[in-house]
């Protein structure tokens, strides 16, 4: 800790990246996590790409909100903002990359060097022993990236443990992680939501125990202290406007820095829960109905009357509302779950919403508005079926192809992307006062 008075000395920071996904990227940025804040230490964490799955429960493991960092949705400057903020505010920070570290346009190797962070290589060594030293010594030399060091996840012992060190040639082990009796399930959308998890805290604090860290080389990590970044004045847009969000269970895809923007944007927010039958609050000016799985909640919502019947007062007032990707699942005439019920939906877009195994829509997009582009992405397994003709498409990220239908119907935008608010609050705004259109459109 730092004695008062003194100088602040920055963060140790840390991307925790790997060869690919389903290595252990989230457990042992969460063991790393609730470890150092068990030995007091002010913990930092973040996540980079989209993902609304994994950074609720890194928040549960480090006890702070977690934001996201990503140099196209997020914005090079927005990051360093965030970096420099956290730097200040902690004595480690912690960004666990996305799927292997050099995919993706841009990669987690990319922002890495964008902000001269070290990488913490996870290493899965359940089935290698020496080996682990080649694909070390890959990571680090393929982009290249600077290496802190490398977590050996899944070992079987602490003979096991050293024969994977000695592969290393001088690139520190900085800590190793044995394999788990349990682990958490996995879901269509990624990892279940933590409040889903019974004895969520006693496993996080188990993953921490397990965790063997070698004191002496983690604290060889230099801290940093990025220069401070002024932060971008935000017009009060929705200045005396009620945003009423749907926030449950069903509607739980919210990115932190979405509820901030609004609050920047003069917004007044309110939230109520459809799988509660609650309505949309009296004196909303504009609902707001995020991601989720509502798919899993089908019949809930389907028996909910007094939800539906106050979205459909809200749409005959003409108010706007903004239905994302599962919202706009809970707007349609109907939708079947994974059994393939049909389940009758509030009905403000005709058509149905189908589940399916294969993906239907996945990557990064944006969406051109009249106060320009907004960022933000998409994932997910269902399908809409509809005659109603989209007003206009998001464009894929790099190549600018079209990507998701953006539909109108009286007062209400929907769509299955999921717009990144902060890249352009002025955008968000006019997304939400129902205002489309753009050059491009």
């Amino acid at each position: 800790m730092v004695a008062a008075g003194a100088p602040h000395p920055g963060a140790r920071m840390v991307l925790v990246s790997a060869i690919a996904s389903g290595q252990g990227k989230t457990s042992v940025t969460a063991a790393l996590a609730r470890r150092l804040v068990r030995m007091g230490r002010r913990v930092r964490v973040f996540k980079c790409g989209p993902d609304f799955i994994d950074p609720q429960l890194l928040a549960r493991a480090c006890g702070g909100k977690v934001h996201t960092l990503d140099l196209w949705m997020v914005g090079p400057e927005h990051c360093r903002r965030r970096l420099a903020q956290a730097a200040l505010e902690a004595d480690v920070v912690l960004i666990e990359g996305v799927m292997g570290l050099y995919d993706g346009n841009p990669s987690a190797a990319d922002l890495a060097r964008e902000f001269d962070i070290p990488v913490l290589a996870v290493i899965d060594a359940a089935a290698m022993a020496q080996t682990a030293g080649a694909v070390v010594q890959g990571l680090r030399d393929y982009g290249p990236v600077q290496l802190a060091g490398v977590v050996a996840n899944r070992v079987a012992s602490e003979g096991h443990a050293r024969m994977v060190e000695a592969s290393l040639r001088g690139v520190p082990l900085l800590a190793t992680l044995p394999k788990q009796a349990a682990s958490l399930p996995e879901r269509h959308l990624g990892l279940v939501l933590p409040d889903e998890v019974d004895g969520l805290d006693a496993a996080l604090d188990a993953l921490a125990d397990s965790l063997q860290l070698d004191e002496a080389a983690w604290n060889t990590i230099a801290p940093r202290l990025p220069a401070p970044v002024p932060d971008e004045p935000v017009a009060p847009l929705l200045a005396g406007k009620t945003v009423a969000i749907a926030r449950d269970a069903a509607f739980c895809f919210l990115y932190p820095a979405n509820l901030e923007t609004l609050d920047a944007l003069g917004a007044q927010v309110r939230y109520f829960s459809p799988l509660a039958d609650e309505p949309v609050p009296d004196g909303a000016d504009i609902v707001y109905l995020p991601g989720g799985y509502p798919e899993l909640h089908a019949d809930k919502l389907a028996q909910a009357g007094r939800w539906q019947a106050s979205i459909r007062a809200a749409h005959a007032a003409h108010k706007p509302i903004l239905a994302e990707c599962g919202g706009m699942m809970t707007v349609a005439d109907s939708m079947a779950d994974k059994d393939g019920r049909d389940w009758p939906m509030a009905g403000l877009l005709r058509g149905r919403v189908l589940m399916q195994q294969r993906l239907a829509g996945l990557g990064p997009q944006g969406l051109r508005t009249a106060a320009g582009e907004l960022r933000g992405h998409v994932f997910h397994y269902s399908r809409l079926e509809t005659d109603t003709a989209p007003v206009q498409h998001t464009f894929k990220h790099p190549s600018h192809a079209d990507g998701e239908a953006v539909y109108r119907a009286g007062s209400m935008t929907a769509s299955y992307f999921h717009a990144y608010f902060p890249s352009n609050p002025a955008a968000a705004a006019r997304l939400l006062l129902g205002e489309l259109a753009g050059d491009g459109a």
